[in-house]
């Protein structure tokens, strides 16, 4: 069955192929990519790379091709992407750390990456918020714990009461949804054990097909096979119900704190600027307010956190403190559980 996601997907798979090959043409004429004289006058006024730390067809991906059109649309610019997949989105937030901070270079980033892969990595490999210019805020990604009906659990509680080791599947480490789902089994002492996969995808699989008990996934993930039926929502892990699966009770009407989204924000160099920031939040209010944008949004599940870089940042760094806090309290070792 091809959902409305999937033929985002795959065009959103080729398109990533166009704008390789783009840069590479680009690259091979000499065009200079630089947008700006260094006070932000005149930008954007040539080619913005619009670096992705995801492959083509994920969630991330297809976030910033969204907002890469809007940009082009409003602001008359190209803004290719460029998927650097790779460590949580590490390595292409390295290259966006060392690029020029002229407005030639910016960066839709995960807030899991510098809240939660820091609590999973070495101190030398943790990537700092303070080495970007946090611009303005995206989405919300939210995150569903779901069973397959034939494991008999339809809710948390009965999760509790199992009577047998829960196999639970994880998406990577140093994910929102390996640390959601480990605070639950920690909360909750039920005996589990964590099944690795290396992403989404094949934890959906492995689920479908009864091989692990439960997943937390994110929501545009999960929800196709929720409304066939075919998966069990047990609880969403944001601060609030969410519109699109208003029927399912946070963890925290269950009775546990265990609070876990991932959302994302535009990034730019550190030093940047402010007249470019500025341009570039303008851009990105316009893409935001277009209604094919909002049915973007509606079409994957994703909830809008358009707020402005500051207020962004106080609740990343709210929710650095937070996690770092529950890991140390509940003896979790991120990297051994999944």
């Amino acid at each position: 069955m091809l959902t409305a996601l999937r033929r985002t997907r795959t065009r959103a798979g080729l398109a990533a192929a166009t704008a390789v090959a783009a840069a590479v043409m680009t690259a091979c004429s000499g065009v200079q990519t630089s947008t700006s004289n260094g006070s932000g006058e005149g930008w954007p006024s040539g080619t913005v790379e619009m670096y992705v730390g995801a492959s083509a067809g994920g969630s991330s991906d297809l976030i910033s091709r969204a907002v890469s059109k809007g940009l082009s649309d409003d602001l008359g610019a190209s803004f290719p992407v460029i998927n650097r997949e790779g460590a949580n989105g590490a390595l292409a937030a390295a290259e966006v750390a060392k690029a020029k901070p002229d407005g030639s270079v910016i960066s839709i980033q995960n807030a899991s990456l510098f809240a939660i892969t820091p609590l999973a990595v070495a101190p030398d490999e943790v990537t700092k918020i303070d080495d970007f210019d946090l611009v303005y805020g995206v989405s919300r990604d939210d995150y569903v714990l779901v069973t397959n009906p034939a494991s008999g659990f339809k809710s948390l509680k009965d999760l509790e009461n199992a009577n047998r080791v829960v196999r639970y599947g994880t998406t990577g480490v140093g994910t929102g949804a390996q640390l959601a789902a480990a605070l639950l089994f920690k909360k909750t002492s039920v005996e589990s054990q964590p099944v690795p996969f290396d992403g989404g995808a094949p934890a959906l699989a492995a689920l479908l097909g009864n091989q692990i008990d439960v997943a937390s996934l994110q929501v545009g993930e999960a929800i196709e096979n929720i409304q066939a039926g075919k998966l069990t929502p047990l609880s969403v892990f944001g601060p609030e119900r969410i519109e699109y699966l208003p029927e399912v009770p946070t963890a925290k009407e269950q009775g546990l704190d265990v609070e876990v989204a991932q959302y994302r924000f535009m990034t730019t160099p550190k030093g940047t600027p402010q007249d470019v920031k500025d341009k570039l939040v303008e851009g990105m209010k316009a893409a935001f307010a277009t209604e094919e944008y909002k049915s973007f949004n509606k079409q994957n599940s994703l909830t809008p956190m358009e707020q402005s870089g500051d207020e962004v940042l106080t609740q990343l760094q709210a929710d650095q403190k937070r996690y770092a806090d529950l890991v140390k309290q509940y003896g979790i070792n991120l990297r051994d559980e999944g």
